[in-house]
């Protein structure tokens, strides 16, 4: 049963911004196809390689820390609050959201509630969701996945941050240069 949590938390979550997603406005300029595979593969790679399961005489799945129930509800704690950040980013952000690189009609330059911390913030919960999926398997695995996710996401900021420089000039640069983008006060 305790095995069900991870997955039943993230299933439950992408329901979520499933029904989050209505009400969008519509695209004034979508990324290109190219584009978008730069940061998904890598994502996807990482999200792959963090959810399966394989036998544990493997190098890649062999645990380097033993297991605990600490470790496990710890994980599910960062994962609520990884979710917490991005629900809260997202019905911050409104009808701007778009799960790809987008200019939205009317398109609004958010930088208040969680865009006043970080400049990516459902990145930040993510990140920290997936951490939380990670820690319960403390395997090497685990660390590439994280780090081949935290990789995609730094992709996808960057071209997210070219497109808001060019939509939004100015006012972009001058809120890029007080607001970190993932990590408060670190990345």
């Amino acid at each position: 049963m305790e095995k069900l949590v991870i997955p039943a938390l993230w299933i439950a979550w992408v329901v979520l911004w499933t029904i989050l997603a209505r009400g969008a406005k519509k695209t004034q300029w979508r990324e290109s196809i190219r584009s978008r595979l730069s940061y998904m593969v890598p994502g996807v790679v990482g999200v792959v390689s963090l959810s399966l399961s394989a036998p544990p005489d493997q190098f890649w799945f062999r645990p380097f820390l033993p297991w605990t129930p600490a470790f496990y509800w710890g994980g599910v704690a960062l994962m609520l609050a990884g979710f917490a950040i991005t629900v809260w980013a997202r019905r911050h952000l409104g009808a701007n959201w778009s799960a790809t690189v987008t200019v939205k009609q009317g398109h609004e330059l958010i930088t208040d509630g969680p865009y006043r911390l970080v400049r990516h913030p459902i990145y930040s919960g993510l990140l920290l969701a997936c951490l939380g999926s990670a820690l319960p398997r403390e395997d090497p695995r685990a660390v590439a996945a994280l780090a081949l996710l935290l990789l995609s996401f730094l992709r996808k900021a960057l071209i997210e941050e070219g497109r808001m420089v060019a939509t939004f000039g100015d006012a972009y640069r001058a809120y890029r240069r007080r607001t970190r983008a993932i990590i408060p006060f670190l990345l």
